[in-house]
């Protein structure tokens, strides 16, 4: 059965919320819709930074301390609105849709821990839209004792087959972490790789005021401190095998600790870091069972050329291409791949397998609701 699937995504960079439809049975792609990104106001932005700082510590995936209540709200009404404001862009009628694919706001991710916490109420969105809704995509895996992350690597495998084409290929998304779908045949690995956009953007905001390197061009500007990568590339994660995951901010003490950011220029600074990112990308080709074939990039970090040619010099031979050379969507990549779980949630399918999050047998997940019935007024 094929359903339409609305997929929403507020990723680590904390930019804005991705919205995409899908077409889809859950097993293959039977339709691209349009897709929207609708930014965040910088209040936003600014309370949502102070939840991941409240949220750092959590032992409880209920409780909400500090902001983390106000900024669940917040989250919950911003996808709200999204959702409304994309059904009347694209002139959709609500009964048109089969379900939203919500994925909220991480702001803790700790699976050593069996921890994994992201905000946002899904019941209250399904209230809000007159839709269903599939959420909390992560916590099952997380519970049975897998990573909980990544969780696009089925979608991609979905769109890898489209290609027709022979030979590994590694699916990257490069958004504030940077995450790897190893493809070739039925074979599957996925992982975290590092730092993608986080360190990056938030280097930026503290030196500019800009919410990121636009175009890579402060970072072009810079030289790589080779010594000051040597010491972050250190990090004992860099040596783990997949699967693998990480938490926005799992690095920052690190590279204050490490990276001697505070003596550079800024274009030093953001050349460095870019240098991170994509060396840390490159390290896991050392633990794949062959290197890819073809890199196919999508997330912010695919719109960055410093980054994308630092990457293409460290994975040569290989073929480097961005989402959009290959008809897929660069930035709406992640949207859709949330409205395809929630299909798979609704149909029971498995989510997670033991090559992508190191869960024991792979797995569905997710939580279904509908919408409660409004009280009648006198």
């Amino acid at each position: 059965m094929i359903f339409r699937a609305i997929g929403l995504m507020s990723g680590t960079s904390m930019d804005g919320i991705d919205v995409a439809l899908i077409e889809t049975d859950g097993e293959t792609v039977a339709a691209m819709g349009p897709s929207a990104s609708y930014a965040y106001a910088a209040a936003d932005r600014d309370l949502l930074r102070q939840a991941l700082a409240d949220a750092a510590g959590m032992t409880d995936r209920a409780v909400r301390p500090g902001v983390l209540g106000e900024a669940e709200l917040l989250v919950t009404r911003r996808h709200a609105e999204a959702v409304q404001r994309f059904l009347k862009d694209n002139q959709l009628s609500p009964s048109a849709i089969d379900v939203v694919g919500f994925h909220g706001q991480t702001v803790w991710h700790r699976p050593e821990q069996k921890l994994t916490v992201q905000i946002g109420d899904g019941q209250a969105l399904a209230d809000a839209t007159g839709l269903r809704v599939v959420y909390d995509l992560r916590a099952a895996d997380v519970a049975a004792g897998g990573q909980g992350a990544p969780l696009v690597p089925v979608y991609h495998r979905a769109l890898a087959r489209s290609l027709g084409e022979g030979g590994s290929i590694a699916v990257l998304n490069i958004g504030g972490v940077a995450n790897i779908t190893f493809i070739d045949r039925e074979t599957l690995i996925a992982c975290d790789t590092g730092p993608g956009n986080a360190l990056i953007d938030d280097l930026v905001l503290a030196r500019t005021g800009g919410r990121y390197d636009a175009d890579g061009a402060l970072a072009a500007r810079g030289r790589v401190d080779e010594t000051a990568l040597t010491r972050l590339l250190a990090h004992p994660y860099f040596e783990q095998s997949p699967p693998k995951s990480l938490d926005r901010n799992d690095f920052r003490a690190h590279v204050a600790a490490h990276g001697g950011l505070d003596a550079m220029s800024a274009e030093d600074a953001a050349a460095t870091l870019t240098a991170l990112t994509s060396a840390t990308i490159a390290r896991v080709v050392e633990r794949l069972p062959r290197a890819p074939a073809t890199w196919i990039v999508a997330g912010g970090g695919a719109l960055n050329p410093t980054l994308m040619r630092m990457l293409s010099t460290r994975v040569a031979p290989a073929r480097v291409e961005t989402a959009a050379d290959v008809g897929w969507s660069v930035e709406a990549m992640e949207a859709q791949a949330f409205a395809f779980l929630a299909v798979r949630a609704l149909s029971g399918i498995p989510l997670t397998f033991p090559g992508t999050t190191g869960v024991a047998a792979a797995l569905t997940g997710g939580v279904v609701v509908t919408p409660r019935a409004k009280a009648k007024t006198a």
